[in-house]
């Protein structure tokens, strides 16, 4: 049985403030399509409730799990317990994906996300992204912060982890649909 390797240590990224190079995939978009702007796909990202996360186990083989994800200063968060999957997998390899969107093909728009997750530990940030997800999801959702995680009321340790996005799509849906690919600088 293969040694699980510690949880990353707490990094810090600056927030993304470059607009994306947006590009409209005319093979999978109708004529009148025209490329999504990324400040509806933000706002969308800000609405959704329920994020999809794509993690790889250490064999190869794929993860996904639902979660919840507020967007704040140009990225996504998420949080995961350190024994469970989502960490042992970010262990192995940090490179994610992360989608939302509706389940219905009348109407829309999927997103996908793609980048890496970083751990997050700084105790300041931690307790502005506290306040986004008891702001976004409720006081259910109401964490402490202290030892550079997340602690729920119950006595649960969270690690919170950040996806600022790579590489992003968005699949709009309906009688125009389209495919946008934006690209962000590294």
């Amino acid at each position: 049985m293969p040694t699980q390797s510690p949880p990353q240590e707490p990094q810090t990224q600056e927030p993304q403030t470059q607009e994306p190079r947006t590009d409209l995939d005319p093979r999978y978009s109708s004529p009148a399509a025209t490329p999504t702007p990324w400040s509806d796909a933000v706002a969308l990202l800000e609405k959704a409730e329920v994020f999809w996360l794509s993690t790889v186990r250490p064999d190869g083989r794929p993860h996904v799990t639902p979660l919840l994800c507020p967007w704040l200063d140009g990225a996504l968060y998420f949080t995961t317990g350190e024994d469970e999957r989502k960490a042992r997998n970010l262990a192995a390899n940090p490179h994610v994906v992360l989608t939302t969107g509706t389940n219905t093909s009348g109407g829309g728009c999927d997103l996908v996300v793609e980048g890496e997750a970083v751990r997050i530990g700084d105790e300041e940030r931690l307790g502005r992204l506290a306040e986004a997800w008891e702001a976004k999801y409720g006081p259910v959702w109401h964490f402490e912060v202290r030892d550079g995680a997340f602690h729920s009321p119950g006595g649960g340790r969270a690690l919170v982890f950040e996806v600022a996005p790579a590489t992003a799509f968005g699949f709009a849906k309906g009688d125009v649909y389209g495919q946008t690919r934006w690209r962000f600088r590294a």
